[in-house]
């Protein structure tokens, strides 16, 4: 696999700056944000990012909003939560709003890379799927919609 472009997201600067180091000297390319709404800014701008690392509890635009309106614009984008209070309901909500899975914060660097790479290669997979069909010759343009509807749904 190449390397998982990431974007780390969460209003903790230091916390951040430490795993976005640690994700470099492996080799990773990594961007930074510290609210959603610079989240969602960095990704109308970079179309190379493959897994976005969000933090639940933020000031303004929370993670939750954030990652509603990221996967409205950019379905592919798989995104991993981080919270550091995990409660079910706040878990259920994440994912059924289209997050990957969640960590518990402080998050293990090899969990986060594992967890990463399951992410980025499910994206690749969904991206391969729909170039699939987009060059299908002999279907409707509502059967194409509706083919790709169902790969984003899974």
């Amino acid at each position: 696999m190449t390397s998982i472009n990431f974007l780390l997201v969460d209003d903790e600067k230091p916390f951040i700056e430490a795993i976005a180091r640690r994700l470099r000297q492996r080799g990773f390319i990594v961007d930074c944000a510290f609210t959603g709404v610079a989240a969602l800014n960095i990704l109308e701008k970079n179309d190379t990012i493959d897994v976005v690392v969000l933090d639940v509890k933020m000031p303004g635009l929370d993670g939750i909003q954030t990652l509603e309106k990221l996967k409205k614009k950019h379905p592919l984008i798989e995104v991993i939560m981080l919270t550091g209070h995990a409660t079910i309901p706040s878990v259920i909500k994440t994912l059924k709003s289209g997050a990957f899975d969640y960590l518990m914060k402080p998050c293990d660097l090899n969990d986060l890379i594992s967890k990463a790479k399951q992410a980025a290669s499910r994206k690749k997979e969904r991206e391969a799927k729909i170039f699939d069909v987009r060059i299908k010759l002999y279907i409707s343009e509502q059967e194409r919609s509706e083919m790709i509807s169902k790969i984003l749904d899974s």
